[in-house]
């Protein structure tokens, strides 16, 4: 027979005018309780609210208790699930920590998203009361669990680590958190990688020069960084993106980019025309591009630097061609002959280039013949002056626009356009001093602009290199700011790698989804 409403107020009022030490000897009391979960609606969310209240005062009921309150989380009833997921963390002590994480883990994978934040602030809850516990039931089903609950724990570990209180992170639990993770990163999707990146990112200890040493180390396996490329399998080529964008916040003065500028210069450069994209309305080879741009500045191995220096200025002359030999009855060149100026992936090539020549600079006066030399420097000389005649024609073109008239999609895209040619123009006068010379610097045209280089509309400082025939322009749209380098969505494909042994060195949005 059905425990009734009345039992229930009945057995909880003995339970609650019991003295603690006498509790022990109101076990059926108890039971009664538990009863509950078999009733209708309102004795359910009763028992869900009575059943944890005395959870401790009877240790030889709890698996019994704990499964009682579990079959209420699973309830048809959404409000009576609500009620039961809220009172969870009070069953969350001692060895029972564990269980309790694990259980609520499993319940992130509700579409109800009043339910799903219920289990988040459950979730957060114990864990400010065992961090270290909390983790092995969240990670027990990462590694074991069914597909969407390993998605969502994850994201949930991403989303509220950098939210937990100081105490609760010691480097006991940091080091937890770097040991599962490794294990985690053993078999991957490409979107879990990024995740799980942010979570280590967080990490006190991993925030030293030596820690983010060994992040990008982690980084390096994934990559397979000591592997050929296979420029036709998309899988490999999106890996190698997403890696090197994880990598890219990590690179600093001391923390060097070597190992993947030399990759990029040894197997990426050659294979530049044949990548395949993971994704349709990619320019991959922009995009590597811009990649490689911004790790040269942190290449430091002098050892790499004239190899790569010699990729780069071999790259560089594909595309920066020599003037047409054929010209019209006017000296200008006739249309067919023009050449298709590729700025933004020269503004890339350029700018990857000038930097490491900042640390070989004797290297197009040392390692590069006359012959080869001179006729780097007409090609320069030709695209310099296709540069200033497409520079005119913006600031042209952009002259008193301003506020909303710059933020028409046609205006943002010569706004951008107008960056690209200064920097490549900055780039190429260096190179022609005599010595070359390397101490400009320059934005690079896709990262946001600082108040003091707001766009010029008006003639940079500095002659002209010469003004030239019309030229057709081959530009490429600018992507989309970056979000955490991150600017597609990635293929859901595995990645697969053996994680090495690294230690944690010194010191170690919710809503539905």
């Amino acid at each position: 027979m059905a425990v009734t409403i009345e039992e229930l107020y009945r057995n909880y009022g003995i339970l609650a005018d019991a003295k603690p030490e006498d509790l022990s000897q109101h076990k059926d009391a108890y039971q009664v309780i538990l009863d509950g979960v078999k009733g209708g609606p309102k004795e359910k969310r009763l028992a869900a609210q009575f059943i944890p209240k005395f959870f401790s005062s009877f240790p030889e009921l709890a698996d019994a208790a704990i499964n009682a309150q579990l079959d209420l989380c699973e309830d048809e009833d959404v409000s009576i699930r609500r009620q039961a997921i809220k009172e969870l963390p009070r069953f969350a002590a001692g060895e029972n920590i564990v269980r309790v994480a694990d259980i609520l883990t499993q319940l992130l994978q509700t579409e109800d998203s009043a339910e799903f934040n219920q289990v988040n602030t459950a979730l957060v809850s114990i864990f400010k009361m065992d961090a270290k516990a909390t983790l092995g039931g969240l990670f027990s089903q990462i590694l074991q669990g069914e597909d969407i609950v390993r998605e969502r724990a994850i994201k949930f570990l991403s989303i509220k680590l950098k939210t937990m209180p100081e105490d609760a992170m010691t480097k006991e639990v940091e080091d937890y958190i770097f040991t599962e993770t490794k294990k985690v990163l053993e078999d991957v999707t490409g979107e879990e990688f990024v995740l799980l990146m942010r979570i280590l990112m967080v990490l006190k200890g991993l925030q030293t020069m030596s820690g983010r040493q060994q992040l990008v180390e982690l980084v390096v396996e994934q990559a397979f960084l000591e592997q050929a490329l296979n420029p036709a399998d998309p899988d490999t080529v999106d890996r190698l993106l997403q890696c090197t964008r994880q990598a890219l916040p990590l690179f600093s003065k001391n923390v060097h980019s070597t190992r993947f500028v030399t990759y990029f210069c040894d197997h990426v450069l050659p294979n530049l025309s044949s990548l395949t994209s993971p994704v349709a309305e990619l320019d991959i080879q922009l995009e590597v591009l811009k990649l490689l741009a911004e790790m040269s500045p942190f290449c430091g191995d002098m050892e790499k630097v004239e190899t790569n220096l010699t990729m780069l200025f071999e790259k560089l002359l594909e595309f920066m061609p020599l003037p047409p030999e054929t010209e019209g009855e006017n000296g200008e060149n006739t249309l067919s002959d023009e050449p298709k100026l590729q700025f933004s992936y020269v503004e890339c090539l350029l700018f990857s280039f000038h930097q490491l020549g900042k640390k070989l600079p004797d290297f197009l006066i040392d390692k590069i013949n006359a012959e080869r030399l001179k006729d780097f420097k007409i090609r320069l000389q030709y695209f310099a002056r296709g540069l200033q005649v497409y520079i005119r024609q913006l600031r042209v073109a952009l002259q008193g626009k301003t506020g909303d008239a710059l933020k028409t999609e046609e205006n943002k895209i010569k706004v951008v356009a107008l960056k690209i040619t200064n920097n490549i123009n900055v780039l190429i006068k260096d190179l022609f001093h005599n010595p070359p010379s390397y101490k400009s610097t320059v934005t690079l045209s896709w990262k946001p602009v600082q108040k003091a280089e707001a766009v010029a509309l008006k003639r940079p400082s500095g002659e002209d290199m010469g003004a030239g025939s019309t030229m057709k322009k081959q530009l490429s749209p600018p992507l989309p700011r970056r979000d955490a380098r991150q600017i597609y969505n990635p293929p859901s494909g595995k990645y697969s790698a053996t994680i090495g042994n690294f230690s944690n060195g010194e010191g170690g949005g919710e809503g539905q989804p």
